[in-house]
């Protein structure tokens, strides 16, 4: 039998380095030692503030205290994403967390829905989503674990300070015995024979090796590109996003429990609400504005008093050709970026995470295993591009030449095969089972950004129009009382000891 792993080296921390770490002590405890190399000459990037709801599969995996983790990184409830002006200028629409409806109606809530919808009734798609009506509300609240409840409906994610995230990880981590080591890399070592990465030499001389190293250096990718060459597949044709301003304000008024995303001339401004301030960027395309034109944007659309300058980022959308190559494992930014419009890159560290723990080598590294990683994380990160690109390729507006030039870009065939079905009669699926974004998240987006089906299912015709009428006014009735009993945000978080004591300053 081939001899087992019995070190690890992560180099480089922030949010992903300290995610591995966390996840690797736990599944591997005293068999393997684990150990970080970071520098705090090396700043992280740390911008990713909101997430989705399987970050808390990750914090019950490794055995965070959920109100614990809230208080450490200043964190908010989330229940989705509010859109507005990117289907037509002047709309708005809500992407929730969960699903439409109480349940299938012959097998798909939407087509009964959108049948009622072409005869006037059924009411707003969004009166069917117990997260969508909770956060108009302000409020949040617990899932229900019985099905026939609205609120077994009702998902939650987070979101944070992710440097505070990586902060409190780290502690974590420490507590648990995982040794950092504080660095900079001046030398990958390669093995002649087969080009493995032996060790990694640092700015003071020393050198440290591992047999499995995993590359959490961000953009540089310093092992899985810099010594290993994996190279890169750039998706900038498909989202021309290439760089960011972010910068905090001052919160005011109570934190929405949900992201917003506002769409602007050259690309989009995010808002999002934590206990002690709140988040913006503006995530846009150098070729359709300046980078001062940008910024001036970005302040000149802020809610509170800016706490700091912004902070300027450049990136090429794209991934890793390989995010596993020999015995370098690439997590976060050094493995590839998307953007930050669906709160993916967390999730995507997470992913590779849970698969890393799947697929954990031996000595012998068996190219089998490593393909089928990098297939399965492979096939994960496309279905999530082509659920981000969908957002400009749905727009209907012609105002701007950004937004008139995403309309009417070439998209990816695996796109397309999920809108036609859609556009032909309003028909949504699941590609397989590695795919994050549900059925009720394609419909949230290509519904809410005016894609209007031609046709429909003529099975949901048959259907008696007063008893589906009578079905949609009680789920829609259901959902609006649960909601309305639900506790307000702020209330929630204290009452469960979930609260740091953000100040919020008057407007």
């Amino acid at each position: 039998m081939t001899e087992p792993i019995r070190s690890v080296l992560i180099v480089g921390g922030g949010t992903a380095g300290w995610m591995a770490a966390a996840a690797l002590e736990r599944a591997c405890g005293p068999h393997v030692k684990v150990c970080l190399l970071e520098s705090e000459d090396i700043g992280i990037v740390g911008v990713g503030e909101a997430t989705v709801p399987p970050i808390r599969d990750f914090n019950a995996m490794i055995g965070l205290d959920d109100a614990e983790f809230m208080r450490a990184t200043q964190a908010s409830l989330k229940l989705g994403i509010e859109f507005i002006d990117w289907g037509v200028k002047g709309t708005r629409y809500f992407h929730p967390f969960g699903t439409f409806g109480p349940g299938p109606t012959l097998g798909d809530f939407q087509q009964t829905w959108m049948t009622a919808h072409a005869r006037g009734k059924g009411g707003d798609l969004e009166a069917h989503s117990i997260c969508a009506e909770a956060a108009k509300l302000g409020k949040v609240g617990v899932r229900d674990a019985d099905p026939r409840s609205p609120l077994a409906s009702l998902f939650t994610a987070y979101h944070f300070d992710a440097g505070l995230y990586a902060q409190y990880l780290r502690k974590v981590c420490e507590g648990r015995g995982i040794q950092r080591i504080e660095g900079q890399v001046v030398e990958v070592v390669q093995r002649p024979k087969d080009g493995f990465v032996a060790s990694v030499t640092l700015k003071d001389g020393r050198s440290l090796s591992a047999d499995l190293f995993i590359d959490c250096t961000g953009f540089r990718g310093l092992l899985i590109e810099g010594a290993l060459k994996a190279g890169y597949e750039d998706w900038s044709h498909w989202l021309p996003m290439n760089r960011a301003w972010a910068v905090p304000c001052a919160r005011v008024g109570p934190a929405t429990p949900y992201t917003t995303s506002t769409a602007r001339p050259a690309g989009w401004q995010w808002r999002i609400a934590l206990q002690h301030r709140t988040g913006n960027g503006y995530v846009y395309c150098s070729d359709f504005a300046t980078d001062e034109e940008t910024r001036e944007t970005l302040l000149a659309n802020l809610d509170g008093e800016a706490l700091a300058e912004p902070r300027q980022l450049k990136f090429v959308t794209g991934r890793r050709k390989a995010y596993w190559l020999k015995n370098v494992v690439s997590l976060g930014l050094s493995s590839g970026f998307i953007e930050p419009l669906e709160s993916t890159s967390i999730h995507l560290v997470q992913s590779g995470v849970t698969r890393l723990l799947q697929h954990f080598p031996d000595m012998g590294f068996s190219q089998a295993n490593i393909d089928a990683y990098n297939r399965r994380l492979g096939r994960e990160v496309e279905l999530v591009r082509d659920f981000v690109i969908l957002h400009y390729h749905a727009t209907l507006r012609d105002d701007e030449p950004l937004w008139r030039h995403v309309r009417d870009m070439p998209i990816p065939d695996s796109l397309a095969e999920r809108v036609e079905p859609f556009r032909d009669r309003g028909q949504l699926f699941q590609v397989g089972a590695d795919e994050y974004f549900s059925m009720g998240s394609w419909l949230a987006v290509m519904w809410g950004q005016g894609i209007r089906p031609r046709g429909r299912n003529p099975l949901y015709g048959f259907q008696d129009p007063a008893r589906v009428d009578a079905f949609l006014d009680a789920s829609a009735g259901r959902v609006a009382q649960a909601a309305r009993a639900l506790p307000d945000h702020e209330d929630f978080l204290k009452a469960r000891g979930m609260w740091a004591g953000g100040t919020v300053r008057a407007a």
